[in-house]
């Protein structure tokens, strides 16, 4: 039986191709707001980082009501990184709208969300946004996303259904057409084909309770929250209901509060019936995949599988000589505590204590995925060193070693595209397609994830800053051996002091500065790159000899270039197996683990990395 006045649809896209613009737009269009009420753009994306990134982190529900039909919208994150939110909020939906930019048509992260939508069956509408853009090619833009759809296995209903279901859009603008150039300036003729074309949910709302659990939402007060679409049957406040695990283990539990969404809140809610999506409170330590169902009558449901996480780092409690000058919280216990606690809440990141207790390992999708937690901790006070990423490695059924391997897409000027593919196969890439158009020429390559690590930058580098660099997680492939590292050595303090302008002077002959005069520096840690191989010991210090004839202030004006300075991220894949990245609220330093040089010596003569 079909919920005629209920529908679930999921809105998928690359990232920055408008999705959190549109849902703006269509809470606007339904009269979410009231008429004086401030209301700061992309209203979904309410995370600090997903506000200053510009990207969606978590999957987030709404509901809007138009023409007395409840529209549950589900605005999935369009990174690679965050994979394991789309594929798991999808099974909430019955169709989804495929967001593809006018301009830029589908890209590699495109693909990644296409796939799981495919995957889950769902009916796809196509939305062509940003039609008012320069350089839009509508048109072509369909033909492309369908033949993207084709590409991914999309069944003859699922192509039939987007080819006659497209509308195009400008979700800044506020306007939604049928056709490119019809001239409607408002948002209904979207609003009316989700309504009209979209399927509704097909439940048994007289049949045993089903529901499972894709989100799981943590308050203080209440705890864990588990938020999922009822299949059949109807939830009550107050019910006994039997919690199915993933593994098959079993238990009962009450129902203590019911929430059903509501615009951009919740609403308290005495029954929600099948078909609709609905917020459970009260079953201890929920997770990802429990059916909550009915005891005298179970129904059994598909176990949710997530992907496995790609890259790991461990997290150490500070051992620098500038700990606890920034940060509040530099201990190690509590460092535990604070990753423990996000483990319950966090169901895509595996994080496990080391065996001999020095350090915490967390296992994510991607060097996104996994600095999102760090900026998190660091805002909130914490100070930590964290290692180099490593690729988790695996066996496959014949015990041969695979390594994840990524899709990577490069746009760029023709005249740089030699270079670029240069770049590639210097870090263990292999080009799999090549398109040339009358300015930009399109690049695909298949490349491990361990070359993918400061690939960016080097990019940027030769393309002089135009080229746009997109990667997305593809499969575990043969292990493709020894891949080149960081080529250039790095410029590393000798003493625990205050960058001096006129050290820096001489310095930055020799290579590219990290720090700048004034900086607080230490022994060990890495203030610049040379422009050779090698590491180098450097005194940043170090001042002019005055003689007696001569004034303090005379012949010191020193020419500085602006220091190099680094994200998150970048510091991660710039840094080497030996060195490890310092986070502090304020700062983000990379430094060597061994902090003292002969120390450092000594270190290399007894693992052979020199000969005494």
């Amino acid at each position: 039986m079909r919920q005629e006045n209920i529908r679930n649809i999921a809105i998928i896209a690359h990232v920055d191709h408008g999705k959190t613009t549109l849902v703006d737009q269509m809470l606007k269009a339904t009269d979410a707001f009231r008429e004086n009420q401030q209301v700061q753009e992309r209203v979904l994306d309410s995370n600090d980082q997903e506000r200053e990134r510009g990207i969606t982190i978590l999957a987030k529900n709404i509901s809007i009501e138009y023409q007395g039909v409840k529209i549950n919208v589900i605005d999935t994150p369009g990174h690679a990184d965050f994979g394991g939110e789309v594929e798991r909020v999808l099974r909430m939906a019955d169709g989804a709208l495929l967001l593809v930019d006018a301009a830029e048509g589908p890209m590699p992260q495109t693909r990644f969300v296409l796939r799981h939508a495919i995957d889950a069956h769902l009916a796809i509408m196509i939305v062509v946004n940003k039609i008012d853009r320069e350089g839009a090619r509508p048109e072509e833009v369909v033909n492309d996303s369908l033949d993207l759809m084709m590409d991914l296995g999309a069944t003859d209903e699922q192509l039939e259904f987007a080819m006659e279901h497209v509308v195009y859009a400008s979700a800044v603008n506020g306007f939604a057409r049928l056709a490119p150039d019809d001239g409607n300036m408002d948002m209904y003729p979207l609003l009316d084909m989700i309504v009209d074309a979209l399927p509704a949910p097909d439940v048994d709302v007289d049949g045993p309770l089903a529901m499972q659990c894709v989100t799981i939402d943590h308050s203080e007060y209440v705890g864990r929250i588990g938020i999922g679409r009822i299949y059949s049957g109807t939830i009550h406040d107050g019910d006994k209901i039997l919690v199915v695990k993933n593994d098959g283990s079993r238990a009962m539990s009450q129902v203590k509060q019911l929430f059903t969404f509501d615009y951009l809140g919740r609403k308290e809610a005495t029954e929600v019936a099948a078909g609709d999506i609905a917020a459970v409170v009260g079953v201890d330590s929920t997770d990802i995949g429990d059916v909550y169902t009915d005891p005298d009558n179970p129904v059994e449901l598909e176990p949710i599988e997530i992907d496995p996480p790609t890259l790991s780092v461990i997290f150490e409690p500070s051992t620098s000589p500038l700990v606890g000058r920034e940060g509040d919280i530099v201990g190690g216990r509590q460092l535990k505590e604070r990753l423990m606690q996000e483990r319950e809440n966090n169901v895509t990141m595996r994080i496990e204590e080391l065996p001999d207790k020095t350090g915490i390992e967390v296992a994510g999708r991607g060097i996104l995925h996994l600095s999102v937690l760090m900026e998190t901790m660091r805002r909130e006070g914490f100070e930590f060193q964290v290692g180099r990423p490593r690729v988790l490695f695996k066996k496959d059924e014949n015990g041969a070693m695979t390594e994840p391997v990524e899709q990577a897409v490069v746009e760029c000027p023709g005249e740089y595209s030699g270079k670029v593919i240069e770049v590639f196969g210097n870090a263990g890439g292999t080009m799999s397609s090549m398109e040339t158009g009358t300015t930009q020429t399109h690049l695909e390559f298949k490349i491990p994830t361990r070359g993918i690590m400061g690939l960016k930058n080097r990019i940027l580098n030769v393309t002089h800053g135009e080229a746009v660099f997109y990667h997305t997680f593809l499969e575990y492939g043969p292990y493709a051996g020894e891949i080149g590292v960081r080529q250039n050595g790095a410029m590393i303090s000798m003493s625990t002091d205050k960058a001096v302008a006129y050290a820096l002077g001489t310095l930055q002959e020799r290579g590219q500065l990290f720090v700048g005069p004034g900086d607080e520096c230490y022994e060990g840690m890495l203030v610049g790159e040379r422009s050779k191989p090698g590491d180098m010991v450097v005194n940043i210090a170090r001042t002019k000899s005055l003689g007696n004839q001569r004034s303090s202030t005379a012949d010191i004006a020193v020419q500085l270039t602006p220091p190099r300075t680094f994200t998150l991220e970048e510091a991660l894949e710039y840094i080497m197996d030996d060195e490890l990245v310092e986070v502090t609220p304020k700062s983000i330093r990379m430094r060597k683990r061994i902090l003292s040089e002969t120390e450092r010596r000594k270190w290399a003569v007894r693992t052979g990395k020199v000969k005494k």
